[in-house]
């Protein structure tokens, strides 16, 4: 299939909210497929579900509780079980529509993390996630960051089987038991994501769905195969881990 399927991308963001049909639609002229968006907090949960109603078979909803909780633009800090405890009565109620769990994960920055009871707290909350994840058998949409090593081995710990690593930034040696970076992993077993509006090919400009053929270019230069072989590689494994989508999708 010459398509796209973009999935990791926070759609809902605010960034988005004056011109989501234009970005929409050049998104699919682009040959995106479809979107997953991703939570960070149960604020926007129901502004994912609306815009999945509003945009359906291309928009498809994952919610999650992040590691790191914003108070405000200028300050952040880690999640706690209350942040999740939170968020599970719309979890609960939006269950069946969801594609994925996301986004989740562990995320040690020094200016996030204070000492080991945020690194603790983060990891139960995670935890219960996957648990949820598990009961919904529902893969997780996970993010590392400055905790390479601590996610693998938790996710390895909790037998987690099916898990998209959103943007792993660990050593290659640290991957090799659950992703390994784009030259040493197998092109069936990478998935195509923008992170947009955050980490654009061009620094201070927002990110788009749109720019995920910029990822499918780099991966096929690297792989020295063409384009068209990783956008057929890497959807058929976007449907493969998010299997609920295939059934949604209008393919």
């Amino acid at each position: 299939m010459n398509v796209y399927i973009d999935c990791h991308c926070h759609i809902s963001s605010g960034e988005f909210d004056k011109d989501l049909e234009e970005v929409i639609e050049s998104s699919k002229k682009a040959g995106l497929l479809a979107v997953l968006a991703v939570a960070e907090h149960f604020g926007e949960f129901e502004k994912i579900i609306d815009l999945s109603k509003r945009f359906q078979g291309f928009i498809f909803p994952c919610l999650g509780v992040h590691p790191v909780q914003e108070v405000s633009p200028e300050q952040q800090r880690s999640a706690t079980p209350q942040d999740l405890d939170a968020a599970l009565p719309i979890i609960e109620k939006y269950k069946d529509q969801l594609v994925g769990i996301g986004e989740v994960g562990l995320d040690f920055t020094p200016r996030f993390v204070s000492g080991d009871k945020d690194k603790e707290n983060q990891r139960q909350v995670l935890i219960r996630q996957v648990e949820i994840a598990k009961q919904l058998e529902l893969p997780v949409n996970v993010h590392s960051r400055s905790a390479g090593r601590p996610t693998i081995h938790l996710l390895k710990e909790l037998g987690v089987q099916n898990a998209l690593l959103h943007a792993f930034d660990g050593k290659t040696a640290v991957a090799m038991d659950g992703q390994k970076l784009v030259k040493c992993l197998p092109l069936e077993n990478i998935c195509l994501e923008t992170d947009s509006p955050a980490l654009g090919p061009e620094k201070q400009v927002r990110n788009e769905p749109q720019n995920i053929r910029v990822s499918a270019e780099f991966v096929a230069k690297v792989k020295g195969v063409s384009v068209e072989r990783v956008m057929e590689v890497t959807t058929e494994n976007a449907l493969r881990l998010f299997p609920k989508l295939r059934t949604k999708i209008r393919l």
